[in-house]
């Protein structure tokens, strides 16, 4: 009987979750309709006004209050000087934009809309600072996203890349257009080649008696294959196409950053912060937080993110997997079931 109870109990709170999701499923249903027009939104924050926030709550913590008396009044006074000279109307913006690539580059989608926010607003003495972290991945996604670093670089806009972890191959790609490149001294940079791998199936196929038919138009449509018997002349090809990357991507390299012994350091290896350095693949080691704290004094500093829109499947599978989670977690902490009743 005591076991019917908790069951009943338990059955209780498990049709209330369900009904909570449901809910939630039908706010995400009404607010996805209600943005059918939009495809994403540009977040603006400026990172100016929180690091002052940050700071006059440290001083009003941290100074007596002498100090602290003493600290607002100068800067009032600062502040009355720069209003006179005009200084806060002419003052410099850093924009902050961060990209974290995956494998098909697909935050380019981003990307690119951060970087048109910046060159509708961008003046001359401005600059961009690009937190990059990627390891690189497929060559035309990260082709894309270094073709949108080079629209700030064709507006005569400086562009400072700060690699906290890893800017390799593709990431890279990405990194040798700026102007400047700050790296971490443990971060990773280089990887300045090409590699394609994939698995084959044919003997096992032969083993269990299955056929496999490819039709192609075109000598070399398909080079090698994942099924099919791989001939020497095919991965030769193959071969041939890796190369020819190879020589795109270093001559791309070349470019940007002429001073490069290329032929030492495109041989796919990778390097640590203070080796690039020293092989000047880096410009300065260092962290994207050392230099912001060094452009706070002189310059607005602002930070763009262009949020994509989800697709309903991804919100409902969220929403669902979020809630689910949440209503086991409360069960758990609320119920002891003791089976030996």
């Amino acid at each position: 009987m005591d076991f019917l109870i908790e069951f009943g109990l338990f059955f209780a709170k498990a049709l209330t979750i369900v009904i909570a999701i449901i809910a939630v499923v039908v706010v995400v249903i009404a607010a996805s309709s209600k943005t059918k027009h939009k495809s994403g939104e540009l977040e603006v924050t400026d990172l100016s006004e929180q690091h002052n926030e940050v700071e006059e709550k440290l001083n009003h913590n941290l100074m007596s209050k002498e100090q602290l008396k003493q600290h607002k009044k100068q800067l009032k006074q600062q502040q009355k000087e720069e209003k006179k000279k005009g200084e806060e109307q002419t003052k410099p913006r850093l924009f902050v934009i961060d990209f974290k690539g995956s494998i098909d580059a697909k935050e380019v989608a981003s990307l690119r809309e951060e970087v048109s926010a910046v060159l509708i607003t961008a003046k001359a003495d401005d600059e961009v600072l690009l937190r990059l972290e990627s390891g690189g991945g497929m060559v035309h996604g990260y082709g894309l996203a270094a073709s949108q670093l080079k629209r700030i670089k064709a507006k005569g806009i400086k562009l400072t890349i700060a690699v906290d972890k890893v800017a390799a191959s593709g990431g890279y790609m990405m990194a040798c257009i700026a102007d400047k490149i700050i790296a971490a001294p443990f971060s990773i940079v280089g990887s300045i080649g090409v590699i394609a791998q994939l698995p084959n199936f044919n003997k096992v196929l032969k083993k269990n008696d299955i056929d496999f038919e490819q039709v192609t138009a075109g000598e070399f449509k398909r080079t090698l294959t994942m099924f099919g018997e791989n001939t020497d002349e095919a991965r030769k090809k193959f071969q041939s196409e890796l190369e020819e990357t190879h020589v795109l991507f270093k001559e791309f390299v070349q470019e940007f950053r002429p001073q490069l012994d290329i032929s030492k350091v495109a041989t796919g290896e990778h390097w640590y912060g203070t080796q690039a350095f020293g092989l000047e693949l880096v410009d300065e080691v260092s962290t994207s937080d050392d230099y912001l704290m060094q452009q706070f004094e002189e310059k607005q500093v602002v930070q763009f993110k262009y949020h994509t829109k989800k697709k309903l499947a991804e919100k409902l599978s969220q929403a669902a997997s979020v809630g689910v989670e949440r209503g086991v977690m409360k069960i758990m902490q609320s119920q002891t079931w003791d089976w030996t009743k």
